[in-house]
């Protein structure tokens, strides 16, 4: 990464908005665009218009000014991009599933010279005090969302150990600005949902250099020289520090832009929104009546009478209890199966049957709210297609007509998803080699075994595949990925 390269974010240029219907407005109407923006919400493009370059704002700590680079144009928009995530089914469980397939089998630390899980009780004790593998889900979760994660390192009183790992949330972190030189040299984390400085309660954590963080941490602790001045340095009292990973992406910003935002910065989010929305208004809207009651005014007299009421307020109370016990007894599940037996009687003079109540089903057939099936999928599938995955292994378009995979195809995507996570594996697990090394833990390495999904015929369900060189200690090491 280079350090000297100007860390601005480049602006975006909004979309131009939505002209209002023609014609006289009264005042407190709505006019067609509000209207609509209302119900189904504005573009999710929105925001990322971040307009001019995006200013550094001033933060005082300690007595000290520092300046901090805002996360958006508002400060904001790592909270509005979870909002967007979880509000749509899609995107949600795509995330999800992202993060779970890179996780594979989580963090595991090998012996360099058999590949076996390591027996270093330290190791062991260090990973368990930790929680390591709950620290890699983590750290999976930030780079999955906002492409870059954070690491604290925390070394001993003395200096040269590192005792404890923490993973910092991306959405509370900020980054100083870069120094004359290019340099960020601190991280900023706190609530920047809250307006004050002192409702935020910000810490400021040093940031180890980005290009070489392990060479920073020896320089800084005086283990070894400074390479512009080749000599010693005096160690320095903090004993915390930041680690930051970041997945290459175009232009050098401040904070990554990750490529699946493009499912928000283009249309198909806010179709597939917009599909949801209009289904449910039409089913709402234009859902027809079950049953059509017909009841004889002679049916609720006779009614009256026979309980005794005479008062017409309770006739009219009695009437009113008696319409809504016929629409539960229509209508309630737990009288499915049960009669109902109602009184007629036959009119002489006009020759036919007079019942006092009837009950008709009408539009028992139809089923509302079928429109735009296709486009459903369509927009799912580019929503899937937007996020890296595959349709067929997270179920967006389920049914036999879906093209769903056979079982070998689909153990093949399974395995292309993970193998492809190799990239995000080698950043995250920086912070976990530098730890190695640092401790002295020479004859250690760290891996992410792949879950591999096996045939009936090799009577097991799964297998594990690592990425090592010696391959050892592991079922199926002889189709390591």
């Amino acid at each position: 990464m280079d350090n000297n390269k100007d860390m601005t974010t480049k602006p975006q240029t909004a979309e131009p908005q939505g002209t209002a219907c023609s014609g006289a407005v009264g005042v407190g109407t709505m006019t067609v665009q509000n209207a609509a923006a209302s119900e189904y919400g504005s573009n999710s493009k929105d925001i990322f218009d971040e307009g001019d370059l995006i200013q550094a704002k001033p933060i005082t700590l300690g007595g000290r000014a520092y300046q901090y680079v805002p996360f958006g144009a508002d400060d904001l928009l790592p909270f509005e991009m979870i909002e967007k995530v979880g509000s749509n089914l899609v995107l949600a469980q795509n995330q999800l599933f992202n993060m779970l397939a890179c996780y594979g089998q989580g963090v595991r630390f090998f012996d360099k010279e058999t590949g076996d899980k390591t027996k270093n009780t330290d190791i062991e004790e260090f990973v368990f005090r930790n929680q390591l593998n709950k620290q890699f889900m983590e750290q999976i979760l930030d780079m999955k969302y906002f492409y870059f994660s954070v690491t604290v390192i925390i070394l001993n009183k003395v200096g040269n150990k590192i005792v404890r790992l923490l993973s910092k949330e991306a959405c509370f972190t900020r980054l100083e600005k870069a120094d004359e030189n290019g340099r960020i040299n601190n991280i900023f984390y706190g609530n920047w949902k809250k307006s004050s400085q002192e409702e935020r309660n910000i810490e400021r954590i040093p940031l180890l250099d980005l290009s070489d963080p392990m060479g920073d941490l020896l320089v800084r602790m005086g283990i070894e020289a400074d390479p512009n001045t080749g000599e010693l340095r005096r160690p320095t009292r903090d004993r915390k520090f930041a680690i930051l990973n970041r997945f290459p992406t175009p232009g050098f910003q401040y904070y990554p832009v990750p490529y699946w935002t493009s499912a928000l910065r283009d249309a198909w989010y806010d179709i597939y929104m917009m599909i949801g929305i209009g289904k449910r208004a039409k089913i709402r809207n234009s859902a027809s009546p079950r049953y059509q009651v017909e009841i004889s005014n002679e049916y609720w007299e006779q009614l009256c009478e026979s309980e005794g009421i005479v008062d017409e307020k309770a006739r009219k109370e009695r009437i009113a209890r008696g319409k809504t016990e016929i629409e539960n007894f229509i209508l309630g599940v737990e009288n499915v199966g049960k009669t109902w037996i109602t009184p007629y009687y036959y009119d002489q003079a006009q020759g036919k049957e007079v019942h006092y109540v009837q009950v008709t089903p009408i539009g028992a057939n139809i089923k509302e709210g079928g429109d735009w099936s296709d486009d459903v999928q369509e927009a799912a599938n580019t929503l899937c297609y937007g996020t890296n995955v595959h349709p067929n292994l997270v179920g967006a378009t389920p049914g036999k007509s879906q093209m769903n995979n056979s079982g070998s195809d689909k153990r093949e995507l399974y395995l292309l998803k993970q193998s492809i996570e190799t990239a995000f594996h080698d950043i995250l697990l920086y912070q976990y080699k530098l730890l190695c090394r640092f401790n002295g833990w020479k004859d250690v390495d760290v891996d992410v075994p792949f879950i591999q999904l096996t045939t009936l015929d090799q009577n097991k369900e799964k297998q594990e595949v690592t990425t090592n060189q010696n391959g050892n200690g592991t079922d199926g090491s002889e189709n390591n990925a």
